[in-house]
């Protein structure tokens, strides 16, 4: 956890930096308080992903990129290893694994994640065109796309725009896991 507090504290400040924004700017941004931000920036705070989601949209980066530390060479070979990216759950019952990190020559980020029983979201419109793209590997998990929940079962998948409100639940009674590729429309 603390390596991941690290990164995101790196690039949060990169991110913030490059585009010239100072705290107050980027908490405007965000909708993400300037005491909360500099929190992070001094790995003080780890926040939720939901926040994270949130800092992402905000500054309109991918979210792999805000939490993801440096990768050398984005077009060579790369074997991972998902049992070592896995991250112990977090407050929120939801384990995420960067599987791949955003890559700007394709535009998209996949992620495995987890979601324990009982679990329920309703994420905040992505960026204008952000697409994801779930496939389910176990359980059941339903999601609210359209003003509508709808319900997927291992080995099923869906596309759907995510630059609306949309949302995951897992109603199951045992974890659901699921890819998540994310593709972001090139700017």
């Amino acid at each position: 956890m603390q390596e991941l507090n690290l990164y995101l504290a790196t690039n949060l400040k990169k991110f913030r930096k490059n585009k010239g924004w100072s705290l107050d700017r980027t908490a405007k941004e965000t909708g993400v308080s300037k005491a909360m931000l500099g929190q992070i920036e001094r790995q003080e705070s780890s926040p939720t992903v939901a926040k994270l989601w949130q800092i992402a949209t905000g500054l309109q980066v991918s979210l792999s990129s805000l939490i993801a530390p440096p990768t050398p060479d984005t077009q060579s070979n790369q074997l991972r290893n998902v049992d070592h990216l896995r991250h112990q759950a977090t407050p929120e019952d939801m384990v995420v694994a960067t599987l791949f990190h955003f890559d700007a020559s394709v535009g998209f980020e996949v992620f495995e994640i987890t979601f324990l029983d009982d679990f329920e979201r309703i994420s905040e419109a992505h960026e204008t065109g952000v697409i994801e793209h779930i496939i389910v590997i176990e359980g059941a998990l339903e999601l609210f796309i359209n003003q509508q929940w709808v319900s997927l079962s291992q080995g099923q998948a869906i596309k759907f725009a995510a630059d609306t409100e949309h949302g995951y639940r897992n109603t199951s009674g045992q974890a659901v896991k699921f890819h998540d590729i994310i593709h972001y429309p090139k700017k």
